[in-house]
This record gives C-alpha cells, sequence and structure tokens, in this order.
C-alpha cells in the first residue's frame, strides 16, 4: 500500500479543479470569495472512545481553524457532517453540540448547513466531517509553496505535546499528574493560532499547520517549494512537561527526533525572510503567540533534523501517515 500522500497524488489530485485547488498540494482551496478546507475525525483514529464528546466537538472545529490560521484568514462559518454509532442516545449528541456551541461563540463563527445519520452496524465508529469556510487576508492567502533559499523557520507554541498526550491516555508513559493533564488538554483541545496567522499574512513567505508531525510538514513545504528545510533539533520549542519526557531519555537525539514527529500540535510552521525579522517578533507579541526561530531553508530537498556541531539526526519516522503505521 502507498503512503498516504502518494495516493492523494495518484487518485485525487487528477480530480481537482485547475484553479482554487492548488493540485491538493495546500491545507486549503481558495473559491473566491473563500477559503475552504476539509477534515475529518473518525473515533479510534483522531480521538478515543472515551473523550468527552464535548472537546471532540470541539476539535472538530478547532482542526479546521487551524488550517485557516496557517493561511492567515479568518473564519466565517462551517458545514457539519455527523455519522453516530448505532444506538447512539440523545445525550450524547447534546453534549457534542453543547462543544460546538461553546467554541462557535469563542471563534466567532457558524454553522451553515450538513448532515447527520447513524451507522446501521454495531460497532461502527463516530465520524465528523467539518468544512470550514474562511476570509482571506487582504495581504493574500499564505501558501506552502512559497520559502525562498536564506529563509528563515519559524514555529508557533510548541513541540510534541499532543503526541504525549496521547501517549499518557493509553498509558504507554506515566508523566506526574500536572504534567499529564497539560499533555492530555493539548491532544483533546489544540489551540489554532489564528490571531497569529492573520498577523503573518504578508509577512510568511510559506505556512503549513503542524497536524502530521512537524518533520512531516516542513516535509510538506520543502516539497512544494523545491528546497530543503533544516531545522535545528535543539532549537525546537518544548513545555515544561515535554522536556521532562526528553531529560528522561537515554538517546536525546533519537528523542527529539520522536518529538518532531508527533502529529496533533496544530501549531503553526511558516517561512519568512531573514528581512522581516523585527516583523516576526513584533507578530509574536501582538497577537501574544510563542514564536520561536528554529532552522533555515536551504539548497537540497526534504526536512533536515540538525543537533549539535552539525551533524544530522536519524528521523525513522517524520510523522503520522494514515495508510502507512
Amino acid at each position: 500500500m502507498s503512503g498516504e500522500f502518494d495516493i492523494i497524488a495518484r487518485y485525487f489530485a487528477p480530480l481537482a479543479a485547475d484553479e482554487g485547488a492548488f493540485g491538493l498540494k495546500d491545507d486549503a482551496a481558495v473559491l473566491a470569495p473563500y477559503v475552504v478546507t476539509k477534515d475529518l475525525l473518525v473515533e479510534g483514529v483522531h480521538f478515543l472512545s472515551k473523550d468527552p464528546l464535548d472537546l471532540v466537538a470541539k476539535k472538530a472545529l478547532r482542526v479546521n481553524l487551524s488550517d485557516l490560521a496557517a493561511k492567515g484568514a479568518k473564519p466565517a462559518g462551517y458545514f457539519l457532517g455527523c455519522v453516530w454509532p448505532a444506538g447512539v442516545k440523545e445525550e450524547a449528541i447534546a453534549d457534542f453540540a453543547r462543544g460546538l456551541a461553546e467554541d462557535q461563540e469563542l471563534f466567532r463563527v457558524a454553522l451553515l448547513g450538513g448532515d447527520t445519520t447513524a451507522h446501521e452496524a454495531k460497532g461502527a465508529p463516530l465520524t465528523i466531517s467539518v468544512t470550514m469556510l474562511g476570509a482571506p487576508s487582504s495581504a493574500g492567502v499564505i501558501r506552502r509553496n512559497g520559502a525562498q533559499l536564506g529563509d528563515d523557520v519559524y514555529v508557533t507554541g510548541a513541540i510534541g505535546d499532543a503526541g504525549l498526550g496521547l501517549r499518557a491516555l493509553k498509558g504507554e508513559i506515566r508523566p506526574a499528574a500536572p504534567a499529564k493533564k497539560y499533555l492530555v488538554e493539548r491532544f483533546r483541545l489544540p489551540t489554532p493560532r489564528l490571531a497569529a496567522g492573520g498577523a503573518l499574512a504578508g509577512l510568511a513567505s510559506a505556512a503549513i499547520d503542524v497536524s502530521d508531525g512537524l518533520l512531516a510538514d516542513a516535509g510538506h513545504i520543502a516539497e512544494t517549494s523545491g528546497a530543503a528545510i533544516e531545522i535545528a533539533a535543539e532549537k525546537i520549542p518544548l513545555s515544561p512537561a515535554a522536556r521532562t519526557w526528553l531529560d528522561a531519555q537515554d538517546e536525546r537525539g533519537a528523542a527529539i527526533a520522536d518529538l518532531a514527529s508527533l502529529g496533533d500540535d496544530y501549531e503553526i510552521l511558516f517561512t519568512a525572510p531573514q528581512a522581516r525579522r523585527r516583523s516576526i517578533e513584533m507578530a509574536g507579541q501582538v497577537t501574544k503567540t510563542p514564536i520561536v526561530r528554529i532552522g533555515t531553508v536551504t539548497r537540497g530537498a526534504g526536512p533536515k533534523l540538525i543537533g549539535e556541531g552539525g551533524k544530522p539526526i536519524a528521523a525513522p519516522r517524520r510523522g503520522w501517515d494514515h495508510f502507512e503505521r
């Protein structure tokens, strides 16, 4: 079986519209006057069966809002599709709707339409589809393919928390209680960087939201821009909880590569010319968003994780791929 992105390129990209869809090589399409994105969430793949349904609803909105943030767009509304498990109770649907209502108010977005149904087969998973519409910035849409040689590489927030949170929920790691609470919340309730994305429009040369993993998504920018993305391992921003986990590992390089390949962070990875360093710093301050410069766009291809002394760090797995596990 080919990987997820090979399958998209082989079977679905040829079906895409000539204009606006960008050959399916971006986070969103531009269908004037809207930026449009779509993400699916499937129980057992994107969230766990025991996750509270109000938080599942919020995550379904937020992962789509994150795509808009990476394009510098402002949310305008969304369409929702739900396929519920057989025998779903109305109380569960009410919990889900409550989560939607709370995040609609928080992010000032409203439901525009959709569809809802239920599985007939027992044990079939809850499946959620959101199509999100956004208004592009007056400065334009930030594409994936604009990274230029010599550009700086930045990322917002912190990397690896959500993946560690998922491992904690599965019992694969056992962090202290406060750290576990923080990491699990980062998995269940990502923060779409909408304010930062809007501020980066006109400044960033390329951007993507970190959903598959820092290295995997750096690879998407590298591929579409025809360059390499070099990331300094020790500059990757980590939360105190993630750093505690890292410090407990025997092989530091392998552990950093692991963190850089974990998905579900929903931060913004972007590139920008060196001349805009001060403007990027101001964008972070104005939007109260941590932004860290972690690398450089260079000649070559793909993402490269660089350790101390300029030595490359092997990353056997760059990130999440739904068809390669």
